[in-house]
């Protein structure tokens, strides 16, 4: 198990479709809110990625729907970091209501420059905050 953050959330109405249902594309958006409280619970806040002019630009999401939500559901989102590289990340998340699984995903994030290039975030100052996040997952992945 890799390192973890639990953000809790409310279904609001427009989120929903005509029948009721969450619409699918909102997972992403609850898995961007997962992702940046997680960065935020580790105390490396997205913001300070952009002010050093570095982002993650994801190459790659997917999510798998196994029960509906609707309007008003509590939803747990738990947001795990799965692998990190000094070039990428990968999250998991895990979507429950009450105890119920109702959906998981997974995005890779890719480290870009201000230029929008492909970066290692080893040439960034943000890096020494990083870098006890980095060896720690890399500990957590080698059990």
């Amino acid at each position: 198990m890799g390192l973890s953050s639990k953000t809790i959330l409310r279904v609001r109405y427009a989120e929903t479709d005509q029948m009721g249902i969450v619409y699918h594309s909102n997972y992403l958006i609850w898995f961007e809110v997962g992702r940046s409280e997680l960065f935020r619970e580790l105390n490396l806040p997205y913001t300070e990625f952009e002010e050093q002019g570095l982002g993650l630009a994801v190459v790659e999401a997917n999510c798998r729907y196994r029960r509906p939500t609707h309007y008003d559901d509590e939803l747990i989102i738990v947001t795990e970091i799965d692998r990190m590289t000094s070039k990428s990340i990968t999250f998991s998340y895990l979507v429950y209501r009450e105890e119920t699984l109702v959906a998981e995903g997974k995005t890779v994030h890719v480290f870009i420059n201000k230029d929008g290039r492909p970066s290692d975030v080893r040439k960034y100052p943000i890096w020494q905050r990083l870098q006890p996040v980095f060896e720690k997952q890399t500990k957590l992945s080698d059990h």
